[in-house]
């Protein structure tokens, strides 16, 4: 709020450190508390009131270059449910790492919380509560509104603004996502996000372990929004490296609800969403079950509860697997599905683990293992960098999949002996800079970059157009009381 410059300037120049405070697992908590520790407004909230205005209300901000605009409806904070108009952490924690790591300078950001109100019963007692005091409007209502916002953002901002969905319910996440991927340049983080970055680490461990990606199984425990999206684009990279169907990729895929393993003679009770998922199989209702009947060889966390991969769950996988993969993914740290001490522990330093939260390094035998943090944030920002300067008025799948391909090969050898399956953030702009220009390209592939002509070299400019909090270099001339000043100037000068 002080020093726009000096704050990302020490961010960026301390990211390992800081990623953590900026985001996951601190603006959960951030949230939690917004109402009590709000100064100023940070962002744009459009309520209900706004209904028929919400152009008007958009021609108030002050910038009028923008180019990446993150939203919340604040549902479904991380693993937190709804916090309503405290979701407002989010987009402002998501623009913050677009600038230190994507390096999307800060005036072209724009945080946006829509305020249609929360079935967060304490907040709506709570006298220092930020958002509207009603219950969440829902159908008609809620549609005909987040409908009129679209059409006002890309109205007033034009067909290459980037709209990022950030921490909507997944019924509605699901719909807008599908009501607009074909007329706005929109992203959700937590289906395609979240998605890229499994997919990621996935490619970079089994490259590692000398494995196919088509030749593993993999077992989801949740099935909501991150949890379909990664089962989705992991078998989008399946069916291109085996050159099969991507129906057949699904067949190496299985999900786990609430309700236990998604099976065929559930599919009527199921969720559009879910349905994909469907297999022939028996029904069976415990994790630890499912793990023994489907053997994978990889295990995904996105169920939004903690500690469900338990000792017993983690030493099946153990017993079926030399090298089992094992992400626990939901966010925050209290939420994660196992630490990376009970990974470790439980398979003797045999698992390849990473968390969405992050985790201290372990010592196992002698050896000490550096847990994967599995953070998106190594993701968006080179995405929405790489659409930004290819002037893309549509994202693809085949985007996500050459971001995560990308990221995926950062990975050293050296990175993975340590139990790493994601590269340091300490090289994360430059990370950034390597996915912004392979996203670039397949814009220019598909036809979607309005930016012409094709640069010749995506990599360099798009090191070109990352923003720099950079300070001038001042030089003093030092005063020197046995000598007094220097004989050409009057006093110190710069």
């Amino acid at each position: 709020e002080r020093n726009q410059r000096l704050f990302y300037k020490l961010l960026i120049d301390n990211v390992e450190e800081l990623l953590p405070v900026v985001y996951t697992p601190t603006v959960g908590e951030a949230c939690q508390k917004y109402g009590s520790i709000f100064r100023r407004p940070q962002g744009l909230y459009l309520s209900l009131k706004e209904k028929g205005k919400i152009l008007q209300v958009l021609k108030n901000w002050p910038e009028r270059s923008i180019q990446v605009v993150v939203v919340t409806d604040g549902e479904r904070i991380l693993g937190l449910g709804d916090l309503g108009c405290q979701g407002m952490g989010i987009p402002v924690g998501k623009l913050a790492l677009y600038t230190a790591l994507g390096s999307v300078r800060p005036s072209a950001c724009l945080p946006i919380t829509i305020d249609v109100g929360t079935n967060n019963g304490s907040l709506l007692k709570d006298e220092f509560y930020i958002g509207l005091k009603k219950k969440r409007a829902t159908g008609q209502e809620y549609y005909e509104f987040l409908h009129e916002f679209m059409c006002a953002v890309k109205q007033n901002y034009g067909e290459k603004i980037l709209i990022q969905f950030e921490d909507f319910a997944n019924h509605n996440a699901f719909e807008l996502l599908g009501r607009y991927k074909n007329t706005h340049l929109v992203f959700n983080d937590d289906i395609q996000g979240t998605a890229a970055v499994v997919l990621a680490g996935l490619v970079a461990a089994l490259k590692q372990l000398s494995r196919n990606l088509v030749d593993q199984t993999f077992l989801f425990l949740g099935a909501g929004e991150a949890g379909t999206g990664m089962a989705e684009l992991i078998a989008l990279e399946m069916s291109k490296q085996g050159n099969t169907s991507v129906a057949e990729a699904r067949k190496r895929i299985w999900l786990v609800d609430s309700k236990g393993l998604i099976v065929e003679s559930r599919m009527e009770s199921l969720q559009e969403f879910k349905k994909p998922w469907a297999h022939d199989h028996e029904p069976i209702e415990e994790l630890l079950d499912a793990v023994k009947a489907i053997k994978p060889t990889v295990l995904i966390g996105s169920s939004g509860v903690g500690r469900t991969f338990t000792k017993e769950v983690i030493e099946a996988m153990t017993a079926v697997n030399e090298k089992p993969v094992i992400m626990a993914l939901s966010n925050p740290t209290s939420q994660s599905e196992c630490t990376a001490e009970e990974a470790y522990t439980w398979s003797q330093g045999r698992a390849i683990f990473a968390s969405g939260s992050p985790f201290d390094p372990v010592q196992i035998n002698g050896k000490v293992f550096v847990p994967g943090q599995a953070n998106n944030a190594y993701i968006f920002p080179g995405l929405g960098l790489g659409l930004v300067i290819s002037g893309a008025i549509r994202v693809h799948d085949q985007m996500l999949l050459v971001a995560a391909e990308e990221l995926g090969g950062q990975v050293s050898g050296e990175n993975f002996n340590k139990g790493m399956i994601y590269p340091p953030f300490s090289k994360i702009r430059d990370i950034s800079a390597h996915i912004a220009a392979k996203v670039a390209a397949k814009a220019y592939e598909l036809g979607v970059a309005t930016r012409l002509p094709q640069p010749t070299d995506l990599i360099k400019y798009a090191k070109s157009c990352m923003y720099s909090p950079v300070y001038r270099n001042y030089r003093l001339n030092i005063f020197c009381p046995t000598e007094g000043f220097s004989s050409h100037s009057p006093g110190p000068h710069f």
